[in-house]
């Protein structure tokens, strides 16, 4: 027995209120739960409203996904697709490209090849060119050395002057280095008709006082080789006048050879009066060009009297040559006669050798009934003379 504030219970009686303690203190308990969880279902509401609406939304993002999926998709084809035609067209367009690059180059290399023979070929003709430069400044320093002694530059001159004259004239019609009556020689003598008659060409050289007027400084030194060069050429156009200008033996005229186009051109140029004075004295100054147009007509006038020396055998050769063709003319007729005969004769060779061709055909057939009676005649003659 148990006491409790004066009271006495039994354990029976303390188990029973303990149980209904228990009991009451559950269902406080779940008293308690049910309403805490009325107002966490209350509380919740609004959550799962919120869930059902982000489900809503998550499925909503997850149809949207899968539209961005194949969109995406698409777009990976299309630009699977496209980057395929890019990468066919840049391979064509490579391709294009590197034969077009191939062709240049292949184009670049012949042509380079080609311009590299080219230069090799100028390299050739600049070193041919150089051999000859330096043959020709060998020749030039032999021509100083030449020029330099007055008798070397003479026959120079007159060797030029040869050169010249047998290149524009006959061979017989001038005389190199020919005496004239006075026992004077000259260089060239050509044989004009008269007139003008023989007219010489001597070669003159004055090389000293035109070198010096063209290496002249000064003022002074200018015209003293002026006054050099003036009283040089003056010098040989007098000995010219006096020496082959022969009354009755040449003609009343001469020429005077400059083999240098130089001096020739420094004279007309700067000189003109001792160019009149030559013409006053009849001694005409030609430099090779001008000496071969003056022979150039010197042969014009050499033909031109030749003809006129031939003319009478000419017009001899001509009655002679009418003459024979007189001839010709009769012995073509004689001969026309003759061919008409030949051919009469030969048309009558003919019906005879057919008369003979047609009695040989019956003769060979007897057909002796059908003959004619002046054939069988014949005939018969015939056989009583082989008889």
């Amino acid at each position: 027995m148990i006491e409790v504030n004066g009271y006495s219970l039994e354990p029976l009686e303390l188990g029973l209120i303990g149980a209904g303690v228990m009991v009451l203190l559950i269902v406080v308990l779940m008293f308690a739960v049910l309403r805490a969880s009325a107002r966490t279902v209350q509380a919740t509401e609004p959550l799962v409203h919120q869930m059902a609406a982000m489900g809503a939304r998550v499925q909503s993002l997850n149809d949207g996904q899968q539209q961005l999926a194949g969109g995406l998709s698409h777009v990976s084809e299309a630009a699977a697709k496209s980057q395929a035609q890019m990468l066919q067209l840049m391979e064509r367009r490579l391709a294009d490209v590197s034969g077009k690059m191939q062709e240049n180059l292949q184009g670049s290399a012949q042509r380079t090849a080609k311009s590299l023979g080219e230069l090799q070929q100028r390299l050739q003709a600049i070193d041919k060119a150089q051999e000859n430069i330096t043959k020709l400044s060998g020749d030039v320093l032999s021509l100083q050395d030449i020029l330099s002694n007055k008798q070397t530059r003479g026959a120079f001159g007159e060797i030029q002057l040869n050169d010249i004259v047998s290149k524009a004239l006959p061979k017989d019609s001038y005389s190199l280095q020919a005496t004239l009556s006075n026992g004077r020689r000259a260089d060239c003598l050509i044989h004009l008709p008269n007139p003008p008659g023989p007219i010489v060409v001597d070669s003159k050289f004055p090389l000293e006082a035109y070198e010096a007027l063209r290496n002249a400084t000064t003022q002074a030194e200018l015209d003293a080789a002026a006054r050099a060069l003036r009283g040089a050429v003056r010098a040989h156009i007098r000995a010219i006048s006096e020496k082959y200008i022969i009354e009755g033996e040449t003609a009343d005229g001469a020429l005077m050879f400059l083999p240098s186009e130089a001096v020739y051109a420094e004279l007309h140029a700067n000189f003109p009066e001792v160019v009149r004075e030559g013409f006053a004295a009849r001694v005409w100054i030609v430099s090779p060009t001008t000496c071969m147009a003056t022979l150039n007509t010197m042969r014009a006038i050499l033909k031109d009297a030749r003809m006129r020396e031939q003319a009478g055998a000419i017009r001899k050769m001509l009655r002679q040559l009418h003459r024979d063709v007189e001839l010709v003319v009769e012995r073509v007729e004689k001969l026309d006669t003759h061919f008409n005969q030949a051919r009469a004769d030969l048309e009558g060779i003919g019906v005879a050798a057919e008369r003979a061709g047609k009695r040989a055909a019956k003769l060979d057939n007897f057909d002796f009934e059908e003959m004619p009676p002046d054939e069988q005649g014949v005939l018969r003659l015939d056989q009583g003379a082989r008889v």
